[in-house]
């Protein structure tokens, strides 16, 4: 992966999480292989949202916006197939897989050839430098350095006070 432009690098890594989220949808994933899978789709999503987001916002502020949102439930959908077991995690596999090959889908197409055109190629390289450290750093330290995926989400009324205040 190093010396890939910031584009490359990304579409590889969109690769790598969708097989394996095949994998754990079709014939399940050793908690190993799902806690690895887990890692690098968290530091994905955090060099996205930290190096190269920021970056394409300038261009297209809607979609990235967007893509915000839909890491946001990724994670909530990560978190729901990390604490799955049996047929559970087969579908919770295949929902996340679902969400991302959408998502991947509108960065591939749309994002990506409009970022190719409008930033210049060395500009691009050396994201992707920069990039591929941080994912290599963010793989390193592990999700939980991102994110809790076992601490339970709170549930909130429909006037917004926590689940526990609403009695």
């Amino acid at each position: 992966m190093a010396g890939m432009n910031a584009i490359d690098l990304l579409k590889q890594q969109h690769k790598k999480t969708t097989a394996a989220l095949e994998k754990a949808h079709e014939s399940g994933a050793a908690p190993a292989e799902l806690k690895k899978m887990a890692d690098e789709l968290v530091a994905h999503m955090v060099i996205e949202e930290h190096i190269f987001y920021p970056r394409v916002k300038q261009l297209m502020k809607s979609m990235i916006n967007e893509s915000f949102e839909e890491h946001a439930v990724a994670r909530f959908e990560l978190a729901r197939l990390l604490q799955a077991s049996g047929e559970d995690k087969k579908t919770r596999a295949l929902v996340l897989k679902e969400l991302l090959e959408h998502h991947i889908e509108e960065e591939e197409k749309e994002m990506f050839p409009k970022v190719k055109r409008d930033i210049p190629a060395a500009e691009l390289d050396a994201l992707g430098v920069k990039m591929h450290a941080a994912f290599e750093t963010a793989v390193a330290k592990g999700l939980e350095a991102f994110f809790q995926p076992s601490r339970p989400a709170r549930r909130t009324g429909t006037n917004g006070a926590t689940a526990a205040h609403a009695r």
